[in-house]
């Protein structure tokens, strides 16, 4: 695991801050696979107990959601054979920002605001991203730069 970009092999342990106080980052690459989307979920829910936003409280509960749901959509829309997809989470204050980037230009997201009506059409999923706008600030995407595929975002208020 890393927790800073440096190089895929790298570790950096982070000094001790008070909850919700500086900026922490936490980035890896997960197989384009179910169960990759299941361990960056649990990842994700263990660095923001490690970060001082612990289980069980809402604030854990929605950023975990919604990193689910954008590494479930990674791996659903944007998956590309042999590709994997990048979840990175980043405390900062008292803002958490999820940013989950895959390999697929071609399927993206409607905007914010753009989402269709979840309707009985939307019977076999299509919900990812209507939790995602009913739970974060604000959410997202862009094109990957220098890269194929995109990243979709999305921040979370931690008061």
């Amino acid at each position: 695991m890393t927790s800073n970009n440096l190089t895929p092999t790298s570790t950096t342990q982070l000094p001790a801050l008070s909850p919700y106080l500086g900026s922490r980052i936490f980035s890896l690459r997960f197989t384009s696979t179910a169960r990759g989307a299941r361990l960056a979920r649990r990842l994700v829910a263990v660095r923001l107990d490690e970060w001082g936003v612990p289980y069980g409280t809402g604030p854990h509960e929605t950023v975990v959601l919604v990193a689910s749901e954008l590494a479930t959509n990674a791996v659903r829309h944007g998956h590309v054979p042999g590709r994997d997809f990048r979840l990175s989470l980043r405390v900062t204050g008292g803002l958490a920002r999820v940013e989950v980037s895959d390999t697929r230009a071609e399927r993206v997201p409607p905007r914010p605001g753009k989402l269709p009506d979840p309707g009985p059409e939307l019977t076999d999923g299509g919900r990812g991203l209507l939790l995602v706008d009913a739970l974060a600030d604000r959410w997202g995407w862009c094109p990957r730069p220098g890269a194929p595929g995109k990243t979709v975002w999305a921040e979370c208020a931690l008061p």
